[in-house]
């Protein structure tokens, strides 16, 4: 019997791998390959780019994760706060000019200007209720930050807005994967302040791309994951759970004394067949919104106006937002070297419309606006690679936060990890993966240490002892 059977072996399942290492433990996993929507290949000094970009910073379960496993870090050099619309591509000053500097109608202008000041108001309001208290749990805060603005749609908070207003509030909301009428108005809220406020929240970056913390947490324990391990279901027994699962056209089974379920919230929801009910409607409940993106290296040999960009939101695109992989590099450098990296990211709505494409479509597509957004960029690509997400990212819709206290409670042998459970994406990756291994660390360690042992057996009356 083993330890402990983690199920996925994305970035929740590898932290909780991580963490039971020197526990008798087996990783199944789905796919070819370990990362789950964590995906980036090396190009030189660049890499390219598909999935999770951004990583928490000091004092959080990233921070413990990359310093336990020596993967390096940097603080995204570059500005969040690029615009390109209407022809006209801002990557500087101050957002609150952007209404002026912004080609658009008066209407839409003075619209935007009075949403934008409700929005800026209510993030102070955001950044004041979600702030960490002296001596709250993390889920404690977790909860507050799933109450806040619950109630109603993102879309039902700002009201009617002209079209170009909605367009530009449109790429901050739509990078959870929802689009406006889909997302809560307190998570919304939260994505500004996330932009507005760079090193609040999401601010590293993974030096080599993200990928070398998941292969690096996953060499660890390389002869523990089975890969293109389809589990079917997972089954409680007396003092134990039995996993099975197909691999290779054939069945198999493995008992263990505890699993993490580090999955979607939908397979979570399929194969935990005799999880308690509630838990399972919760997570019947949880809602993915898809994301296509695409990885361009470049190989231009002189410096671009966007170097010193790290995202520029694109409104009217097909993607929402582009995002300069190279900028990482472009920090550590003394001379700009030649080349560089993009990805584009289409979420919610805008995957949608693209995600039945064939690749070239795809590609045909994004090179098109991507030379109307950065100019000249079409004519510096070498390589180019798409990938569809159809299960992209968990979103916080209205009435979400009830939910919570029902997926967070304390389990007996099967415990729940994924980014699902929070709103930081990757820090809730590792930081519910930490938590599951810690539970099923300490059920181990308890039946460790009321096991049996040789010398605690009685002794017949008369027996020889030594």
């Amino acid at each position: 019997m083993r330890d402990a059977v983690i199920v996925g072996a994305g970035l929740a399942g590898l932290s909780a791998a991580w963490r039971l290492r020197h526990w008798d433990t087996l990783v199944l996993e789905s796919g070819d390959r370990v990362g789950g929507r964590i995906r980036s290949e090396k190009r030189g000094p660049y890499f390219l780019n598909w999935g999770g970009h951004v990583f928490a910073g000091a004092d959080t379960s990233t921070a413990s994760l990359l310093a336990e496993t020596g993967v390096s870090s940097v603080r995204v050099p570059g500005s969040l706060k690029g615009v390109a619309m209407n022809g006209k591509l801002l990557l500087n000053g101050r957002i609150e000019t952007y209404p002026a500097r912004i080609p658009m109608s008066t209407a839409a202008r003075l619209a935007l200007v009075r949403t934008g000041a409700k929005v800026g108001l209510d993030v102070l309001r955001y950044a004041r209720a979600v702030a960490l208290r002296p001596g709250e749990t993390s889920g404690a805060r977790q909860q507050r930050i799933y109450d806040f603005e619950n109630d109603r749609s993102f879309a039902d908070y700002v009201g009617d807005l002209p079209d170009d207003t909605e367009a530009l509030f449109r790429p901050t909301v739509t990078r959870s994967a929802a689009d406006p009428h889909e997302l809560s108005a307190g998570a919304g809220i939260g994505y500004f302040s996330l932009v507005w406020n760079i090193g609040q929240g999401l601010d590293r970056s993974i030096v080599g791309g993200p990928s070398v913390l998941t292969e690096s947490v996953a060499a660890s324990v390389r002869d523990r994951i089975r890969l293109g391990a389809s589990v079917q279901e997972i089954v409680h027994r007396r003092g134990s759970v039995v996993v099975r699962y197909t691999q290779d056209g054939a069945d198999h089974e493995v008992e263990a004394r505890t699993v993490v379920l580090a999955t979607p919230a939908p397979v979570s929801h399929r194969v935990g067949v005799d999880l308690p009910a509630d838990v399972r409607e919760a997570l019947s409940k949880i809602v993915y919104g898809p994301y296509v993106s695409a990885a361009f290296l470049t190989n231009e040999t002189a410096r671009r106006p966007w170097d010193d960009a790290y995202g520029i939101a694109t409104p009217k695109r097909s993607f929402n937002v582009v995002l300069n992989m190279a900028n990482v590099a472009r920090g550590a450098e003394t001379h700009r070297r030649p080349g560089g990296s993009l990805m584009t990211f289409s979420p919610a709505g805008l995957a949608r419309t693209l995600i039945d494409r064939s690749d070239d479509e795809i590609l045909d597509v994004y090179t098109r606006d991507l030379d109307r957004v950065l100019p000249g960029s079409a004519d510096a690509i070498a390589e180019a690679h798409v990938q569809r997400w159809h299960t992209g990212a968990p979103f916080c819709f209205p009435g979400r936060g009830r939910l919570q206290p029902v997926l967070t409670r304390p389990a007996e042998r099967v415990f729940l990890a994924g980014d699902y459970l929070g709103t930081l994406y990757t820090e809730t990756a590792i930081s519910s993966g930490f938590t599951a291994a810690s539970d099923a660390a300490g059920v181990l360690a308890t039946e460790r240490q009321i096991r049996p042992r040789i010398h605690d057996v009685p002794v017949a009356p008369g027996a020889a002892t030594s």
